[in-house]
């Protein structure tokens, strides 16, 4: 009897450890780029913390309404957490600050973003032609540079590319 309580308690338990352990970058690419392949897509892979200010605004510029079937229509688009403080590195994805130092991108700053074709060869990145981290734009040059990325590695035309630059660009 107790044994069975003992695996019980177990069985219960184990999707709670498990619900907290986050996916290997690696594995959060291998599927974006197999999503990728079969949609006809890129990938963009957006670095991010909880903490990071930078980041939610991103994210929910990325994921507004005017905005969201954009980007969607042409990227798998995942995020992987890094640089996380102590009481948050549980949120991190294993290997993803390895990736990031892959890209370059460990002293850029966050968010930092990439983005690679299906078989995961980079077309672009957050640096600017200075070498900064756009990070998330939102100067008006710093948008332009970023629709430039966009027309480069997306069927956007001017039109949508428009709509993404006045979403991204902070109004005074």
């Amino acid at each position: 009897m107790k044994l069975k309580l003992l695996l019980l308690s177990f069985l219960f338990l184990l999707p709670v450890v498990n619900s907290t352990a986050q996916e290997t970058a690696a594995v959060v690419m291998q599927k974006a780029q197999a999503l990728a392949k079969k949609e006809h897509k890129n990938v963009f892979v957006m670095f991010h913390a909880s903490w990071c200010g930078w980041c939610k605004k991103m994210e929910k510029n990325m994921e507004s309404d005017a905005c969201k079937k954009m980007f969607d229509d042409n990227f798998v688009t995942v995020q992987l957490t890094v640089q996380e403080s102590p009481k948050n590195k549980t949120l991190e994805n294993p290997g993803a600050d390895a990736l990031l130092e892959t890209y370059k991108g460990t002293k850029a700053g966050l968010p930092f973003w990439v983005i690679t074709d299906a078989n995961g060869k980079v077309l672009s990145d957050s640096f600017n032609a200075k070498g900064e981290n756009l990070g998330c734009p939102s100067s008006a040059d710093e948008v332009a540079e970023f629709k430039s990325k966009l027309k480069k590695t997306t069927k956007l035309n001017e039109g949508q590319l428009a709509t993404i630059a006045d979403t991204f660009v902070i109004k005074k």
